[in-house]
């Protein structure tokens, strides 16, 4: 049995953890997933947004049947105290397309999933409507996912961009199979010079959140690796910065 499900959206935000693993095809519904494996953990970068995290989670708990499912990534900040790399994992998600949420049971705070890239004005827009310290894309159809079938739910967030952080428009580079347009995106900044300097600390952010996340990640797996402790008995991830 699988302990531990771990839906990503993209590999680069977990490429440090998965040197190790391995890599294996699988189909669902008609769909081909790759999924990372690893002991009784197994991991599968589905996309950004909630249809390709929807998709994923499906995937991963019909194929795997885990105990627990983690929905895991890059997180902005809502809250100013909420610094880049800082790990957040909240007690309650919230989906802002029709305000319901899930209780994970373990963690503090809130995390608002969104349906779009959050910018500065939009951030001030979450905190103050949902009280939540944390915005993602992915997070609540997960959540909702693993409610369905009956399986404990967590999140595992990496501060990627505080709260004063001004993103670049980033959200017609998302392609309907949840996949980021990189190619598309660098010649895009590369003919608008005044976008350099976020880019760059952009790369800089995501790279310290990536180290931030796997830590965790691999400090988390490797607790439940301990004789007789299930998907279900595994001690809540702490706060942690790097």
């Amino acid at each position: 049995m699988t302990k531990i499900a771990i839906v990503a959206a993209l590999e680069r935000e977990v490429r440090p953890l998965l040197k190790r693993w391995h890599s294996v095809e699988r189909e669902y519904e008609g769909r081909q997933f790759k999924f990372f494996e690893s002991g009784e953990s197994v991991l599968v970068c589905g996309g950004i947004g909630a249809e390709a995290a929807r998709r994923a989670t499906e995937a991963v708990i019909a194929l795997y049947r885990p105990g627990l499912v983690q929905s895991v990534g890059f997180a902005g900040a809502l809250d100013s105290t909420l610094k880049l790399g800082e790990i957040f994992s909240p007690s309650r998600v919230i989906d802002a397309r029709d305000g319901s949420s899930v209780e994970t049971g373990i963690g503090c705070g809130v995390l608002v999933s969104a349906d779009s890239i959050a910018g500065v004005e939009q951030k001030v827009k979450l905190a103050e409507s949902y009280g939540a310290q944390a915005v993602d894309m992915e997070a609540a159809a997960v959540a909702r996912g693993a409610q369905a079938q009956g399986v404990r739910f967590m999140a595992v967030k990496a501060i990627s961009d505080e709260s004063s952080f001004a993103m670049p428009a980033m959200d017609h580079f998302i392609g309907g199979d949840g996949q980021f347009r990189t190619l598309r995106f660098v010649i895009f900044a590369a003919l608008r010079p005044w976008l350099w300097p976020r880019v760059i600390q952009l790369a800089r952010n995501g790279a310290k959140a990536s180290r931030a996340l796997c830590a965790e990640l691999n400090r988390y797996i490797h607790q439940a690796k301990k004789p007789g402790v299930s998907g279900t008995e595994l001690h809540p991830i702490s706060k942690v910065t790097n």
